[in-house]
């Protein structure tokens, strides 16, 4: 589950990288994905944006069990 997970990270990752910033997986718990945003995107007011309606729904499409992905900051 991980595996796939980092996958679709990666696929996500360029359009970040557009934009300045990046995404850093964590862990994987619960059914949660844990990330980090760096770069742009941790101090980007769209962050919040960003992580529901295209990370997460995403994820959520490619992997239906996963419950959501939270933002860490570590």
């Amino acid at each position: 589950m991980i595996e796939k997970i980092k996958e679709l990270l990666d696929d996500i990752r360029p359009f970040l990288n557009m934009e300045g910033g990046d995404i850093e997986f964590i862990k994987y718990e619960d059914d949660y994905v844990y990330v980090k945003l760096t770069g742009a995107c941790a101090n980007c007011g769209y962050q919040d944006i960003t992580v529901k309606d295209n990370i997460e729904s995403y994820i959520k499409e490619e992997i239906p069990s996963i419950k959501g992905v939270i933002v860490v900051s570590l």
